[in-house]
């Protein structure tokens, strides 16, 4: 769960919460500029966000992952290339489009990372591209190339939290995580709201710090933190072409205690992960569940994407309807499926901290159902409730609390453990992708 547990009493409120977490560390500047555009394959205008992360001076420090979805996008094709350059200078990113299988994407891509070289003095090969929103159409390149001038012109240290913000499709509000060690810091930035699973949706995470951390060292190490993170959530269970998790040290501090800084690392992604989940597209609930006393992490970890992916149990949450019977359903469809032969007798779960089954049977009576309401309502971030033309929308843009669904399953028959963040299911979920192009 997020290292701290924020309320937030009003959107003015969070606003100064990121404020106050988003100073850069030291070695780094961003930039961000808009500009307006028509799509070629569906002529509405459209208006873009495009973002400069930069640092200083090169950094050979530098580590990223990508999306395991068989049809990457462009930027994630060259990203995978770029990792073994000896050093970065930049990343470019843009919103809007995600330039997936798009005719001369990654030519394309290239030349925007050109562009953006001549402007910072760097090589090309120095540079990452990054792009997220719709997929199959095509990037706007001369209208992105014509706005990198005044993105470099508004490159400033201070502030992540331009960069967080140019960043976002369809998130309700920007993501800014911190953590302060040593003399330095980490700070990252997410962007993600609907096609989340990652298997490393559309999910963007840059991590910036400025302790000198060896480039081989900050590649393991961001790949545990990842695992124990980002690939531990899910909103719909769908992996995005274009998942990527990148993390780079303008090496200013010097540093030594790497068991610190991985804890620190992991910190930041694991409050990031759930900030994702918890601006998941339509999310009212964030679900939490614990899975313990599992035969292998392995088994852990897919019992709990098959709970926080259960479209019934999803439903039921969001609400506010402790049926339970969708627990237990989807454990079983999981383990008949997935694990068979895996002994469920010493099974027990509890949700709000309230036992729901143990020795094969239900545990319930009038009062455990009304605890169970309570929990779920006192989780819930906002009421359901339709707009004047009948379609479901957000009614807030900050997140009003922290406070999760909480699940624990206890299997009974090993000693692995694992925790899965995900979302609920609802009214605005399906508004929002029914019209997500339109």
């Amino acid at each position: 769960m997020p290292s701290t547990q924020l309320t937030f009493a009003d959107r003015a409120a969070h606003r100064a919460w990121l404020a106050a977490q988003s100073s850069l560390p030291a070695g780094f500047r961003v930039g961000r500029t808009s500009f307006d555009f028509t799509p070629r394959e569906a002529p509405k205008p459209s208006r873009m966000n495009l973002t400069v992360i930069a640092l200083d001076q090169p950094t050979p420090a530098f580590a990223a992952l990508f999306t395991r979805n068989a049809f990457p996008g462009a930027p994630v094709i060259i990203g995978r290339t770029r990792l073994a350059e000896p050093t970065l200078g930049a990343v470019v990113i843009n919103n809007k489009i995600s330039n997936v299988c798009a005719p001369d994407g990654v030519a394309t891509a290239e030349r925007v990372c050109a562009a953006a070289a001549a402007h910072l003095g760097l090589s090309p090969r120095q540079v990452l591209p990054s792009s997220t929103g719709v997929i199959g159409w095509a990037l706007p390149e001369e209208a992105m190339i014509g706005a990198l001038p005044a993105a470099v012109a508004a490159l400033a240290p201070g502030s992540v939290l331009p960069a967080a913000e140019g960043i976002v499709t369809t998130d309700l509000y920007p993501k800014v995580r911190r953590a302060d060690l040593g003399g330095g810091s980490i700070v990252g930035i997410a962007k993600g709201a609907g096609m989340i699973e990652p298997n490393l949706a559309t999910m963007l995470v840059y991590l910036l710090t400025d302790i000198a951390v060896p480039r081989a060292e900050l590649r393991q190490m961001l790949a545990r933190a990842t695992d124990a993170s980002f690939n531990a959530i899910s909103i719909d269970s769908d992996t995005s072409t274009s998942d990527t998790v990148v993390a780079l040290s303008s090496g200013r501090v010097p540093f030594t205690d790497w068991a610190a800084f991985e804890r620190a690392l992991h910190q930041v992604c694991r409050d990031l992960a759930e900030d994702v989940v918890r601006n998941g597209e339509g999310v009212r609930h964030v679900i939490r569940v614990t899975v313990r006393e599992a035969a292998s992490l392995a088994l852990a970890r897919a019992l709990g994407k098959a709970v926080v992916n259960g479209p019934l149990f999803k439903c039921a949450v969001a609400g506010n309807d402790p049926n339970v019977g969708r627990l237990i359903q989807a454990i079983g469809k999981h383990v008949g499926a997935h694990a068979p032969g895996t002994d469920l007798s010493g099974l027990r779960a509890s949700l709000g901290g309230i036992e729901i089954f143990s020795g094969g049977v239900f545990r319930l009576n009038p009062e455990k159902e009304a605890a169970l309401v309570a929990h779920l309502r006192g989780a819930e971030l906002y009421a359901s409730r339709p707009a004047a033309d009948g379609v479901f929308t957000a009614p807030i843009d900050f997140p009003p609390h922290e406070r999760a669904v909480e699940l624990e399953i206890a299997l009974g028959n090993g000693a692995a453990s694992a925790t899965v963040i995900g979302g609920d299911l609802t009214h605005e979920y399906v508004s929002e992708n029914a019209d997500y192009r339109s």
